[in-house]
């Protein structure tokens, strides 16, 4: 069950955020991580600040992310600038948060969960 967050128990999850010279945004969550609203919004905020007006397609990597909350999933599910999402992730663990919010949340925009960074990619660039 979710509960609020206080600063004794969460500390904000840092992830790295960079627009590719494909114009392809690379999100990346850090090993065991567990992604509270707070830090899903800060995440969403960048994508959006980064690419201004135009919209791209991006790969989440969340291979050893740990948990997803609820607030963070309701996030996730908002339009962003993002047009097209691959959730990359390699353990059973990725593959379950992943089924979940795509079974449970109606994403903003066309999104597919890949084991295979390559596959991922090749999925991104083919629309």
């Amino acid at each position: 069950m979710d509960h609020p967050a206080t600063p004794q128990d969460h500390q904000q999850v840092t992830f790295e955020l960079e627009l590719e010279e494909t114009g392809i945004l690379r999100l990346t969550w850090p090993r065991g991580a567990r992604i509270k609203e707070s830090d899903a919004q800060r995440a969403m905020d960048r994508v959006n600040e980064l690419c201004g007006e135009e919209r791209h397609p991006m790969i989440v990597d969340m291979a050893t992310t740990d948990d997803v909350t609820r607030g963070a999933r309701s996030v996730f599910a908002k339009p962003c600038q993002a047009n097209r999402i691959a959730l990359w992730g390699s353990s059973p663990v990725d593959r379950v948060i992943a089924n979940f919010f795509l079974g449970i949340m109606k994403p903003p925009c066309p999104t597919k969960f890949f084991t295979s960074e390559t596959e991922a990619l090749e999925w991104l660039v083919e629309a």
